[in-house]
């Protein structure tokens, strides 16, 4: 008998451990939590999500589609989705700022006037927010927190010096975007030089990023870009309600990703005649396969209608989750969402690491 009960709780405590490890990983990987009333737990099945972005020729944002106007595919075979949403959703967003020295005077302004009314106006009240800024490294000056006052005073911390180390601050941003308690998860960075100081590789990051269900954005400000950015057509919210703080010097950080190796890394090549230039592809490569985006603006005044219409994006997305097929091979499985009028683009995460 004595040996029974300790069997008896092995298994009960082995399928509580299975429940529990099954519902971390949805809401790691900003699956439906069991406060959701969408959420349907099935024992042993992930569901695998994807936020979807439509927008039409022109450029305009398409709401009011249904899940059956979509269709998904993994690995080019059309799959069946088991929840959808088209409301608007919390969001957990991380922002990351450059301060190098290159973003001293009206950049800096501009960029402290546009995360001002970002976060205060255009942001919903429930999202949840970080910021961290980058010079030689980075720095988080605010944690977690639905506090737009606190987010003002550190807004205000933003002192340009030093060089740039956008792939590091990433590597941070990322994995502490993943954990946030929403079901979105997304991080905007906001940039107006190259890499000049991390240690990170894009490769690391890209791969990163493809394990997380993090969504991207990259702003890079380029005076000698040849395309302005012209926003998608929105209505024009109001000015900032507050006045930003004096600035104070900020602490740097720990932390990595968990997984990447303690040996040193190699730094990223940079081109010697533009090594002061936005590096537009690999932002690119950060960005494109989340689902998120990369826009190229000429001058800094440019970022706030650029930060509008990412706040605006997060704000008019639909969710789609489908049963993983279960493989645990660690291989990239690529994700395809279609709607059924192929006049109409989606922008989607375009796979994950079954790992």
């Amino acid at each position: 008998m004595n040996r029974t009960i300790p069997s008896v709780l092995r298994v009960l405590g082995g399928g509580a451990l299975v429940a529990a490890c099954i519902i971390s990983l949805n809401a790691q990987q900003g699956g439906p939590r069991p406060d959701d009333p969408t959420f349907r737990f099935k024992s042993g099945v992930e569901l695998i999500n994807v936020t979807a972005t439509v927008s039409d020729s022109s450029g305009r944002f398409v709401s009011g589609l249904t899940q059956n106007d979509f269709t998904v595919y993994e690995d080019d075979k059309p799959v069946q989705v088991e929840q959808f949403s088209a409301e608007r959703v919390p969001v957990s967003l991380g922002i990351a700022i450059d301060t190098s020295g290159s973003m001293a005077g009206p950049k800096i302004d501009e960029a402290q006037r546009a995360l001002s009314r970002f976060v205060y106006d255009l942001l919903g009240r429930d999202d949840e927010i970080f910021l961290y800024r980058f010079s030689s490294y980075p720095v988080l000056l605010q944690g977690w927190t639905t506090d737009r006052q606190l987010l003002g005073r550190a807004l205000g911390r933003l002192i340009p010096n030093g060089g740039t180390a956008l792939y590091d601050t990433v590597s941070e941003a990322v994995p502490m975007a993943a954990q946030g308690r929403n079901q979105k998860k997304a991080l905007v960075l906001i940039t107006d030089g190259n890499d000049t100081q991390s240690h990170v590789t894009v490769p690391e990051l890209k791969q990163a990023i493809r394990q997380s269900e993090v969504l991207v954005y990259a702003i890079g400000i380029d005076g000698d870009s040849e395309t302005p950015y012209r926003p998608p057509p929105t209505g024009t919210p109001p000015q900032p309600r507050f006045p930003l703080p004096l600035p104070f010097p900020g602490t740097r950080p720990r932390g990595r990703f968990p997984f990447m190796s303690a040996a040193p890394q190699i730094r990223v090549g940079r081109p010697g005649a533009n090594e002061d230039r936005v590096n537009v592809r690999a932002l690119r490569e950060l960005t494109d396969d989340s689902g998120g985006r990369t826009e190229i603006v000429r001058d800094a005044s440019d970022l706030d209608p650029a930060t509008a219409a990412v706040a605006d994006e997060l704000s008019k997305q639909y969710y789609l989750g489908y049963q993983s097929s279960g493989v645990r091979d660690g291989k990239w499985h690529s994700i395809r969402v279609e709607t059924r009028d192929r006049s109409l683009t989606v922008r989607a995460r375009k796979g994950y690491v079954a790992s």
